[in-house]
């Protein structure tokens, strides 16, 4: 069991003053069996006074607003984190026959992680590689999604500025390349194709060796932190955490923020604002192994309670 501490702090710069800033980000990692979030604190400059609510898909969302003029928005989120390994794989798992077989009782039940989405569309150009995958994979779902994992991973390279923010699948599949969203976007693409409901995760990717120091420490594809990957449920297993930018299934170095159908649910930070001003972005997300129990630096909580679910809205332009 590995506990990290996550620092991701996102800012804004515009050409000139801005006001009447509506944002919202998914920032608060989550808690479930193989993960815990130990402590939360949500920071802004402007100050703000951050509300929380948990979505439709159970994630935690925290937004506030900036009435007054301002040239800069700085956002800042800090959590300690446990995570533990996740649990093993079934050798024996559901047929791809039997998945045939319960394609309407899956849809039934995984609806939204089963249909195609802008980010993940059906496309014919997924045929080939699904046919691959079903080759290699054994004849069992399971088989295929590692499968397909590793076929990602093998055929297509990563490359930073090959694609942008809103590309789809199809933009993967006609540069060869991509980045870690845009690999989970495929993996969900095929998995979804061939019938496995899929979910794609935002989250970060810690250091393999925590006892290092930060000029020591190894790089890995797809980034040292900031992350995505994708989640496929088998039934009989469960859900199944798949890295395709690293060819493998997830490890205790994953450290997942929220999921959703694509990138549009989960974005880490998104807002709108009036005024004409250009902006610049940057981002700095650094996760090193927390203190243990005796030093652990504990944090203040910002979240509200939360209001009850609601299903996802459409989401605003993104800054």
């Amino acid at each position: 069991m590995n506990r990290f501490r996550v620092l991701h702090v996102t800012e804004f710069n515009y050409d000139g003053p801005v006001s009447e800033s509506y944002n919202q980000v998914h920032l608060r990692p989550r808690d479930d069996a193989r993960q815990i979030c130990l402590s939360f604190r949500l920071r802004t400059d402007p100050v703000a006074q951050p509300a929380a609510h948990r979505d439709y898909f159970g994630n935690w969302v925290h937004h506030f607003n900036i009435l007054h003029k301002h040239e800069r928005l700085r956002i800042e989120a800090e959590s300690v984190v446990m995570v533990s390994d996740p649990s093993p794989l079934f050798s024996d798992s559901l047929s791809l026959a039997e998945l045939d077989g319960r394609r309407s009782e899956l849809m039934e039940e995984f609806y939204e992680y089963l249909v195609p989405t802008a980010y993940a569309p059906n496309t014919t150009q997924l045929v080939e590689l699904v046919r691959g995958a079903e080759e290699k994979g054994g004849g069992t779902a399971i088989g295929f999604a590692l499968a397909v994992t590793a076929l990602i991973y093998e055929r297509f390279r990563y490359e930073k500025g090959a694609t942008q923010v809103h590309s789809s699948v199809e933009d993967v599949l006609r540069e060869g390349a991509g980045v870690c969203q845009d690999f989970a976007h495929l993996l969900l693409a095929l998995a979804r194709m061939r019938g496995l409901p899929g979910r794609y995760v935002s989250g970060y990717l810690a250091p393999s060796s925590p006892g290092k120091k930060e000029s020591d420490m190894e790089e890995v594809r797809g980034g040292l932190s900031s992350h995505a990957w994708a989640e496929i449920f088998i039934a009989g297993a469960g859900w199944l955490g798949l890295d395709p930018t690293l060819g493998q299934p997830v490890s205790q170095q994953h450290i997942h923020l929220a999921y959703g159908r694509d990138y549009g649910d989960v974005a880490p930070v998104r807002g709108v604002y009036r005024g004409h001003a250009g902006q610049r972005l940057s981002v700095d997300v650094r996760v090193r192994p927390a203190l243990d129990d005796e030093g652990c630096e504990h944090l203040q909580e910002t979240c509200a309670t939360p209001a009850p679910p609601r299903r996802p809205e459409e989401p605003p332009q993104q800054q």
